[in-house]
């Protein structure tokens, strides 16, 4: 239930002149696209496999119920949190890398919901469907302010698809090292965690972002998912040793589901004041003493087999996972999440193209395999 003693903030309703778009923004689109495709046909043509252009290695199949809470104020009871129920969800953990990589090359990680079960006005191209989508990432905010700057940031990414394995791992190594330096004056480099700095640490401990802002309701916002249950609070920054364990972030998941459950809490960031919470800079820091992360719902995932070859052949080849997916309650907004929205429906039709599978969007989860 919804804590009283945590006052909603005022939030500012969106009007349309909050997005701007940029200069040449369906070049970029464009741009994007082929970007991201070159990354899927270079992976494929070295792996026999078609893979997600982006966070192609899963670490962790999870099916679970995300429950919306009772008592929420007006402003947060939006879209999929109007009405206190439960929802069958599937989780999909993740890397940010388009190729399969070892997992000493420690990127940031990404965790991707499919609720199932949602009704309610649909955003286009998802009409007739009944699941809400959230893509999420270890960071509150996105590593570049504008389309234009993460397609460069793209580029370069694209540009080490697959190349020199062995020096990606001495790469990530020393990248590491320089990350801590950074964070022991208290700062950190989002260029050096893309590229192989992140601290090799326990995946089930992270709270994750949408990072770019939302429509809820009338109103804007962001969305975290925070572990809560105790188990997990013990995983915050747990270093993993990952030495000789090319999956041992997909090992430590499924040894933790082995015997533990685990619990999330979904938080919303009202936006409250546009000039400083920007909906066009996704690289903006939205300040929580303006306007905190509020709960929502919590997620909970029971013991079960984290990640197995059957689950895998529907969740990593049959699904795919887009903020478009969804309520139109929910929109994405700004310039990233207009521009990404052609690389989502690239990379779920080249993957399907590819494998011969038939993408699908769930009207349950009966038949998820356990």
């Amino acid at each position: 239930m919804f804590n009283p003693a945590l006052v909603s903030p005022t939030p500012v309703r969106y009007e349309a002149r909050f997005e701007t778009p940029e200069d040449d923004e369906a070049d970029t689109t464009a741009s994007l696209v082929d970007t991201l495709r070159s990354i899927s046909q270079k992976t494929l043509a070295d792996g026999g496999q078609p893979l997600r252009s982006v966070h192609a290695k899963g670490h962790g199949l999870l099916r679970g119920e995300l429950r919306v809470l009772t008592g929420l104020p007006p402003a947060l009871a939006q879209g999929l949190f109007t009405t206190p129920m439960a929802f069958p969800i599937v989780m999909r953990l993740s890397t940010i890398p388009g190729d399969l990589l070892d997992d000493s090359v420690s990127t940031p990680r990404g965790m991707a919901i499919k609720v199932v079960g949602v009704e309610g006005a649909r955003l286009p191209g998802s009409e007739g469907d009944v699941t809400q989508d959230f893509v999420l990432v270890n960071g509150p905010t996105f590593a570049t302010a504008t389309a234009k700057s993460f397609l460069s940031s793209l580029k370069l990414l694209a540009s080490t698809t697959d190349k020199a394995p062995g020096l990606k791992k001495m790469f990530s190594a020393m990248a590491r090292g320089a990350e801590k330096v950074i964070e022991k004056v208290g700062a950190e480099s989002t260029t050096l965690k893309s590229m192989g700095g992140h601290p090799e640490t326990h995946i089930l401990g992270e709270t994750f972002y949408t990072q770019v802002p939302m429509l809820h309701g009338p109103y804007m916002a962001k969305l975290s998912i925070v572990p809560i249950s105790p188990g997990m609070l013990l995983l915050k920054n747990a270093q993993l040793d990952l030495r000789d364990k090319p999956n041992g972030l997909r090992d430590a998941v499924v040894d933790f589901f082995g015997s533990h459950s685990a619990e999330w809490e979904v938080r919303i960031q009202l936006c409250t004041d546009i000039n400083t919470m920007p909906i066009e800079d996704a690289s903006a820091v939205w300040s929580e003493d303006l306007s905190p992360y509020l709960p929502v719902a919590r997620i909970t995932v029971p013991p079960q087999h984290a990640w197995s070859e059957a689950r895998a052949a529907v969740i990593d080849s049959r699904y795919s996972f887009s903020p478009w997916h969804g309520l139109a309650a929910h929109r994405p907004l700004g310039s990233i999440m207009r521009v990404r929205k052609a690389a989502y429906e690239m990379s779920g039709r080249f993957r399907a193209s590819h494998s011969g599978q038939q993408l699908q969007e769930p009207k349950s989860l009966d038949d998820l395999p356990d």
